[in-house]
């Protein structure tokens, strides 16, 4: 088809939708989207109740999320709550569609292996052999001035830099500290006119290398207006200030329920001091600049003291395939070998946490590496997300291996007619040698994952109807044309929707841009729903949608979708669909 005539029949299909605006349409997918571990009898329970309500409510389908991309590794109890739960849905004329495939949210996916995490690259870190041992040697080594704060500048902390707007929330504290005479305090009773207060300083770094910062938080009755992002460590790299850190310590009372709950510990709501360690790649920046701040509206008092950075080495070293270490002599190039030179390397916990120490390098005997040798190290490490998630690599082969054997599963327990990918908030990618020997964009890399995921599914139903969260698809969303990476992938997924197969529909989200995401994905020809809802107090958000799927050609369905097990109004969902 010519440019011309794709531009006039986008037209026409836009046209045509808004021909039918204010007639309001039937759906004939009116689903529930629903969690559970099912971890026990009273789980079953309370699924029952809300399919109870669905079914009472005319709604059609239950969007299910059940850790499915583990069910391999599930025992008979689990394996007899699914089927209990199955039953009941259709009994009460509710089929179910399994949502699970994912990249992102993977507590699932890495119980069958933690390695299969993406990994970010750290390319020629020194490590300097003594006594049989290579470990880190900081190059150059990297400090924050002044970060016990026992410095001040006007009142406040010297070597930082302090907005205007952020000077009355911040304050030295000779009073309460975790080490020398001064802390620094953060409290705010009201907005500050400005999303955050905070400090910052910029610290001099080596590009593609691994570091971690520390600091020591107490707080009284500190209660924020966001999950789990009331405090946290930005660390921005070079003058576009992109940010490198999306892990950040939450506060007990803040944590949010289901799939987004922290894993982490959390900082208590009030509590004596606690240490906080995170960690960051420096990408390709020499430079990077320190941020601790609250956000705006937060209440109570934060106290923070000794904001420490160092380099560190191997922490969460990620060993598969695609991510190779490589161990050289400095002086020589000499490539030295695992299991002849050292001894295989790894980090035994790795919970991609920052908060134990780095393994060493161990010489083996008869190494040709020499006491005293300068090493260069370059290997990749995984990350976690503020929500306690790890990403793994969508061009390991292991890990369609494990996802067909899910699917596999998932067919013989719930024999479902239709299946909902959860390929969204991809937040890295690209960026380990698997990728990278591909040859392929991350958006080629993206699609291929996608198709590879419809064709296993359609593998063991041949009819099964694929549907997809619409993020990682959306020029409107993860998938912005702005040349920007996404979050720490190596790259952006503009574009991804020319490369995923056609049969797919659309789950788009987002209400801000519901009617650009519709509209976009309704003129390339897919068949569309809306994940409405949110966890509100009403159903506006609901009505918005309903509006923006009446003038989208090819709309076929609507979700009530709670992220914390809230169904309050699902009753009031079910009601308001059943009369259009």
């Amino acid at each position: 088809m010519s440019t011309r005539l794709r531009i006039l029949s986008i037209v026409l299909m836009a046209t045509a939708g808004l021909t039918t605006a204010g007639a309001a349409k039937a759906y004939p997918h009116r689903w529930v989207r629903m969690e559970s571990d099912l971890s026990s009898d009273r789980e079953v329970e309370r699924l029952r109740r809300v399919i109870q309500i669905a079914s009472n409510h005319k709604l059609t389908g239950i969007l299910f999320a059940a850790a499915f991309d583990s069910i391999s590794l599930k025992g008979p109890e689990y394996l007899a709550r699914l089927q209990a739960v199955k039953r009941y849905a259709v009994a009460q004329g509710l089929e179910i569609i399994p949502s699970f495939l994912t990249l992102a949210y993977t507590w699932d996916l890495l119980p069958h292996d933690r390695n299969l995490a993406e990994g970010l690259p750290v390319k020629d870190a020194l490590f300097v052999v003594a006594k049989g041992q290579a470990a880190l040697q900081a190059d150059p080594p990297v400090s924050i001035f002044n970060g016990g704060f026992e410095n001040a500048q006007d009142s406040l902390p010297a070597n930082f830099k302090v907005p205007a707007k952020a000077s009355g929330v911040l304050a030295l504290d000779s009073q309460v500290f975790h080490e020398g005479k001064r802390s620094l305090r953060f409290e705010s009773a009201k907005p500050l006119g400005l999303e955050w207060a905070s400090i910052s300083q910029t610290v001099r770094v080596r590009p593609y290398r691994q570091y971690r910062l520390s600091c020591w938080v107490r707080t009284e009755k500190f209660l924020g207006t966001y999950e789990t992002g009331s405090f946290q460590i930005d660390a921005l790299g070079g003058n576009e200030k992109r940010p490198l850190l999306y892990e950040w310590p939450g506060i007990d009372a803040t944590q949010g329920s289901g799939p987004y709950t922290p894993v982490r510990s959390m900082i208590p709501l009030t509590g004596d001091w606690q240490k906080v360690a995170i960690g960051f790649n420096s990408w390709g920046y020499d430079r990077v600049e320190i941020a601790p701040k609250i956000r705006s509206g937060t209440r109570g008092k934060l106290w923070l003291d000794d904001l420490r950075i160092e380099e560190v080495g191997l922490i969460n070293v990620v060993r598969r395939p695609g991510t190779p270490v490589t161990v050289k002599g400095e002086r020589t190039g000499v490539v030295y070998e695992e299991n002849r030179d050292y001894a295989p390397i790894a980090d035994p916990p790795l919970t991609f946490q920052y908060d134990h120490d780095a393994p060493p390098i161990r010489i083996l005997p008869g190494s040709r590496i020499r006491e005293g040798e300068r090493l260069r190290v370059s290997y990749y490490h995984g990350v976690i997300f503020h929500n306690g998630t790890t990403p793994v690599c969508p061009s390991e082969p292991k890990l369609y291996e494990i996802w067909e054997k899910q699917v596999r599963l998932v067919q013989q327990y719930l024999s479902p007619n239709k299946y909902h990918l959860h390929m969204d908030d991809a937040r890295t990618g690209g960026s380990c040698l698997a990728c990278k020997k591909r040859g392929l964009t991350l958006p080629q890399i993206m699609g291929d994952c996608i198709t590879r995921q419809f064709k296993m599914i359609r593998a063991e139903n041949p009819n099964a109807e694929v549907y997809i969260w619409g993020d990682v698809l959306d020029p409107n969303q993860d998938a912005k044309p702005d040349g920007k990476p996404y979050f720490l992938a190596d790259g952006n997924y503009a574009g991804t929707f020319n490369y995923v197969p056609k049969e797919l529909k659309i789950t788009c989200w987002g209400y801000s841009h519901r009617d650009l995401s519709l509209h976009h994905f309704s003129s390339l020809g897919f068949e569309t729903m809306a994940a409405a809802y949110y966890d509100a107090d009403d159903l506006e958000n609901v009505k918005g949608w309903l509006q923006a799927l009446d003038t989208t050609p090819g709309s076929i369905g609507i979700i009530y979708t709670s992220w914390k097990n809230k169904y309050d109004l699902l009753s009031k969902f079910g009601d308001l669909l059943a009369t259009r």
